[in-house]
């Protein structure tokens, strides 16, 4: 189903538009005017689909659209924080690295920021990108400073608008993996995210945890940030980020904020993730997602999760088991065919992470359903309560939900996880 969600404020002279028509099928797209300012917001659904699968949206643009775009339209600044980079020749981040490497020639300020473990897995094309004159990358090393990895995936540009979502800066995140994200334009809101980047970017001059208390200030934003979008809809914003050692607003942690999200619920909660595990990797129990779960289908709450047919594993599969044991709760896991051009290792996989609450608010974001997410690792996401945005994600969820690719888990049914790493 397409939609539009839009609004039109006909004020000092603006008439049109700022975006192209198609953008608008899948946004919400205004005006905030004043005596002193005038500017344009926006947000827009962006999603990567596997080829050779029937999970497209036709009126969501895919990622490689988006980002080209955006990186095409820096003019000062270009800030890119990822998990890691990984291409292939004539493969989708061709382009994308191509418009990087133009933006810098012309004169923009890229900075690049990769994490340390995965730069080991995957040194090019980023040390390729560090040899250029018109481009600086760092490598941060989070390991040290918490324990974890900088699995955040997110870019700025221009300090005014970016993207966030499940992508990594992967050419199989561009046409092998089903993936969500968000491009939003509020020069207030991306402030917010800027100062974590300029953070970590400081972080990843030393990588030395002694640092963290010279370079961690202290902050309380103005958040939530809350928008009129027409008379009868409004749109409510927070950030969320983690680990809780390394923002500065610790009102704004990622396992806070959705604990809360969770625990509103009264009739329903969607949520799809890569992988859930209430075990961490030191064999401790991780209660927050169980028993804000599990308090939800007490109290009527209809859950319904999503999760990779990677997570189906020993012993996960064992606690995916038991959670689909509760009443109103169920769990399902997909499975998507291989390419018809053979087997792509760490590709072919649903790989979203959002949740949506009672088709009013949700959350999407970089964390998985595991605690090492919230504590050790560097991820962020954004909270956002509107109806109409909420609604086009319970559909992608069902999309993906009622799909031929959708299992359900049964208790009694033995599991085996799919191989999805590289063949030796």
């Amino acid at each position: 189903m397409r939609q539009a969600i839009v609004r039109r404020e006909v004020k000092s002279g603006l008439t049109s538009l700022a975006w192209p028509r198609r953008i608008l099928l899948c946004c919400l797209v205004f005006y905030h005017t004043s005596a002193q300012q005038k500017e344009f917001w926006a947000i827009e659904l962006v999603e990567s689909v596997p080829i050779e699968t029937t999970l497209d949206n036709p009126d969501i643009r895919d990622a490689h659209e988006v980002w080209l775009e955006m990186i095409r339209g820096a003019k000062k600044t270009l800030d890119i924080e990822q998990f890691y980079i990984s291409n292939e020749p004539n493969e989708p981040l061709d382009d994308i690295l191509s418009a990087i490497i133009a933006a810098g020639e012309r004169g923009v300020r890229v900075r690049i920021i990769v994490d340390a473990r995965m730069h080991n897995t995957y040194p090019w094309p980023a040390d390729s990108l560090a040899t250029l004159k018109d481009i600086s990358l760092r490598i941060i090393d989070f390991g040290k400073l918490a324990g974890g990895i900088q699995h955040a995936k997110f870019f700025i540009v221009d300090g005014e608008e970016m993207f966030l979502g499940s992508q990594n800066f992967d050419w199989r995140a561009l046409k092998h993996i089903h993936e969500l994200g968000l491009r939003l334009k509020f020069p207030q809101l991306v402030r917010v995210y800027s100062d974590v980047f300029e953070l970590d970017w400081r972080l990843a001059e030393q990588n030395d945890r002694a640092s963290v208390s010279r370079l961690l200030k202290h902050n309380r934003y103005q958040i939530p940030f809350h928008l009129a979008v027409d008379s009868s809809d409004t749109l409510t914003m927070s950030p969320t980020f983690s680990p809780l050692s390394l923002i500065s607003d610790t009102t704004l942690w990622d396992e806070k904020q959705i604990g809360r999200l969770l625990a509103d619920a009264q009739e329903e909660i969607l949520l799809q993730f890569l992988s859930y595990s209430p075990v961490g990797r030191n064999k401790s129990y991780y209660a927050m997602f169980e028993t804000a779960l599990r308090s939800a289908a007490a109290r009527g709450v209809k859950v319904k999760m999503i999760v990779s047919d990677w997570a189906i594993e020993t012993p996960e599969i064992y606690h995916l088991k038991s959670l689909s044991t509760i009443p109103n709760i169920e769990v399902r896991f997909t499975a998507i065919p291989e390419w018809s051009g053979g087997y792509i290792p760490f590709a072919r996989v649903e790989h979203c992470k959002f949740i949506v609450v009672d088709g009013r608010r949700f959350w999407l974001g970089t964390s998985n359903g595991e605690k090492s997410y919230f504590y050790t690792s560097r991820n962020l996401g954004i909270i956002i309560e509107n109806k109409r945005l909420s609604e086009r994600l319970q559909q992608i969820f069902f999309k993906s939900w009622d799909s031929p690719y959708a299992q359900t888990v049964r208790p009694e049914k033995e599991y085996k996880a799919r191989e999805h790493g590289e063949r030796r």
